[in-house]
C-alpha cells in the first residue's frame, strides 16, 4: 500500500507576482507533502487485507529519508508492542514514529494473546480489542495482526519496512537482553521517547491498590459478585460500607450546610449590630438635642415660662403717666331710680354689692350735704 495510500501527492498553487512593468505572472510551486495516513477518517487497515505490491523493493537509508522521499515512496516505519489498556503514552510514541520523517507510513504490529501471555504474562484486553484500539489511532496507516516478538529478516521483507521505532532503552525478553540488536546493528533503528507517569503497568497498579473502591461501584451499577469473583462475604461487606458511607456523606451534607447557616448567621448579625450602633448614634444624638442641657426643650420651656409670666402678671405704668389726683374728677351720673328714699350705699364703696353699678365719690359727697 505505497501509491494507493497516497492520493493527491502534488499540490500546485498558482501564485502572482508584480513585476517591474505591472504585469503579472503566474508560477507553480510545491505545495506540503501530505502524509501518508487512512486513519483520519476511517480506520486503519489490516496488512492481512491489502493487496501485495508488485513493485521491487528497495530500503531507504536514513540521510535519505530525512531529506524527503518522493510522495509515491513514503518511509515505511514499523513499531509493535501489546497495547493493553492504550493509553496517551501509547499514542504519543506512535506520534514520534508518524514524525520521524517528512513522508511516512506508519506500520503497528500488535501481539495475539498466547504470544502476550507466554512472554509478558496477563493482558487486561484481548488481542481483538487491542487490534481494534490501535486501528481507531489516527497516526496508524496500517495494522499487522499476530506480531512476532522478535523481527525477523524475511518479516521485515514481507512488509517491506525500512525502519523500526521504539524507545531506546533495552527490551530484554525471550532469552535476549535486547530483542532490537540486530535492528540497531542493521542501522535500522529509530528511537522515540517514553512518556513519563503513564504506563499500562501503572494504570493496573491502581486498579489493584483501589480494588474495594472499584468492587463496591461496580456492584452499585449491576454487576454480580461473580462476575467480579468476589465472595458472599465480601459483597455484604461492601454494601455495608457502601451504606456507612452514604451516612457519612450525609453527616458530612449537614455539617457543611450547617457551618455554611452559621456563616450567613454571623454575617447577619455583624450586619444587625452594624445598624444597631449607627442607628443608637442617630438616637442617642436626636434625644441630646432634644433633652440635653442646652436642648430644645429648655428652650422651649424657658419661652413658654416667660409667655405665662408676661400673661399673669400686670403691666407696670409707665414714670410719664399722670397721678390719681392730677385725674379730673369723675363726671356726676345719677341715675333714675336712685332718691332719697333709698337706702344710702355702703360707705366708701366703690361697686354696688346688690347690682354691681359704679358710683363715684362726688356722688356720695353730694349724697351727704343733701342730709345736712
Amino acid at each position: 500500500m505505497e501509491a494507493e495510500s497516497s492520493s493527491g501527492l502534488l499540490l500546485s498553487r498558482k501564485r502572482r507576482r508584480d513585476g517591474s512593468n505591472g504585469e503579472t505572472e503566474e508560477g507553480e510551486r510545491l505545495g506540503k507533502i501530505p502524509r501518508c495516513t487512512v486513519g483520519l477518517r476511517h480506520p486503519a487497515p489490516f496488512a492481512d487485507e491489502l493487496k501485495p505490491s508488485k513493485k521491487p523493493y528497495e530500503r531507504v537509508n536514513m540521510e535519505t529519508a530525512k531529506k524527503g522521499t518522493p510522495p509515491d515512496r513514503p518511509v515505511r516505519v514499523y513499531a509493535d508492542g501489546i497495547f493493553d489498556v492504550f493509553h496517551s503514552g501509547h499514542a504519543r510514541a506512535l506520534m514520534q514514529a508518524k514524525c520521524l520523517f517528512p513522508n511516512t507510513h506508519l506500520i503497528v504490529g500488535v501481539c495475539s494473546d498466547d504470544l502476550t501471555h507466554k512472554y509478558k504474562g496477563f493482558t487486561v484486553m484481548n488481542e481483538d480489542e487491542r487490534y481494534d484500539a490501535i486501528r481507531h489511532c489516527r497516526y496508524v496507516d496500517e495494522v499487522v495482526r499476530n506480531a512476532p516478538w522478535t523481527l525477523s529478516p524475511e518479516f521485515l521483507a514481507k512488509h517491506r519496512i525500512d525502519f523500526v521505532a521504539h524507545d531506546d532503552i533495552p527490551y530484554s525478553s525471550a532469552g535476549s537482553d535486547d530483542v532490537y540488536k540486530h535492528i540497531k546493528d542493521a542501522g535500522m533503528f529509530a528511537p522515540t521517547q517514553r512518556t513519563e507517569g503513564i504506563s499500562t503497568s501503572d494504570i493496573i497498579t491502581r486498579i489493584v491498590r483501589d480494588y474495594d473502591v472499584y468492587a463496591r461501584r461496580n456492584l452499585q451499577r449491576g454487576y454480580t459478585a461473580k462476575e467480579l469473583n468476589v465472595s458472599f462475604i465480601n459483597e455484604k461487606k461492601y454494601h455495608l460500607q457502601e451504606r456507612v458511607d452514604k451516612v457519612k456523606r450525609k453527616v458530612r451534607d449537614v455539617e457543611e450546610k450547617s457551618k455554611e447557616f452559621v456563616q450567613k448567621v454571623e454575617t447577619k448579625s455583624i450586619d444587625l449590630i452594624q445598624r444597631w450602633e449607627e442607628k443608637s448614634r442617630e438616637f442617642i444624638g436626636n434625644f441630646l438635642q432634644m433633652f440635653g442641657p442646652e436642648g430644645a426643650l429648655k428652650h422651649m420651656l424657658k419661652e413658654g415660662k416667660g409667655r405665662m409670666l408676661q400673661a399673669i402678671s400686670p403691666r407696670q405704668s409707665p414714670n410719664s403717666s399722670p397721678t390719681r389726683e392730677e385725674l379730673s374728677p369723675s363726671p356726676t351720673f345719677r341715675l333714675p331710680f336712685f332718691t332719697k328714699t333709698s337706702p344710702p350705699p355702703s360707705p366708701r364703696a366703690h361697686h354696688s354689692g346688690a347690682r354691681g353699678y359704679l358710683v363715684s365719690e362726688d356722688d356720695e359727697e353730694d349724697e351727704d350735704e343733701d342730709e345736712n
